[in-house]
């Protein structure tokens, strides 16, 4: 493959999260009395970190959101994936090629160590990651569209930025790889294309994956 190290961003990529966690961030922001459909969630807050949804919240009301608000919706997500989460379908297929093909991989991440971590057991993708491979938007200063992420992730896993492609659903993701002077393959199954514009590379289906880094 023409790349030292794949980084996968995590919600929508590895595990089918974002349609869970979406419902219930949008049906938690509007039972606090910020109206939130679940389309406006996925426009707004897909791929972010979640000082982005407390910092739109106080930018278009001008109020705070409760100080347990990251705990509470924490809550409901992770027990929701203990019931309903799955990985992305051809997930697992993409990452026995790329142990097969000896090819190193990271997970890069908005999400909190433990929401990683409770979605890939859930999953069974914790036997795909070691520890030392799993990173989180908590590790760094600034979240996605910020490149500090995807460069730490390289800087720890001992690669240079051009020779690493980021696999990414989210236009805030696709930035901040692009920032960090990365390839990026923007997977389109929940985002329409156009929003991922910025990729490299578009795909639909994540079995198109490994013949695309060749």
């Amino acid at each position: 493959m023409r790349y030292d190290l794949v980084i996968f961003d995590n919600d929508g990529v590895l595990v089918d999260s974002e349609p869970i966690s979406n419902r219930l961030l949008a049906g938690y922001l509007t039972e606090l009395g910020h109206p939130t459909s679940y389309e406006e969630s996925l426009r707004d807050y897909m791929g972010a970190a979640m000082h982005r949804v407390h910092d739109l919240v106080e930018e278009r009301t001008g109020q705070r959101l409760p100080d347990d608000f990251d705990d509470v919706l924490h809550a409901r997500v992770f027990a929701a994936f203990e019931r309903e989460l799955k990985p992305v379908a051809g997930a697992v297929d993409v990452l026995e090629r790329l142990v097969a093909d000896g090819v190193p991989y990271c997970v890069a991440s908005s999400g909190s160590h433990a929401r990683i971590r409770t979605g890939h057991r859930a999953t069974g993708l914790d036997e795909w990651f070691e520890e030392q491979w799993v990173f989180s938007s908590e590790d760094v200063g600034r979240g996605k569209p910020a490149p500090d992420l995807f460069l730490y992730a390289a800087e720890q896993m001992g690669v240079a930025p051009e020779r690493c492609v980021v696999v990414e659903d989210s236009p805030l993701g696709v930035r901040a790889a692009v920032s960090a002077g990365m390839d990026v393959y923007g997977f389109t199954a929940m985002t329409p294309a156009e929003r991922l514009s910025g990729a490299s590379q578009l795909f639909g289906d994540m079995r198109e994956l490994p013949d695309l880094l060749v």
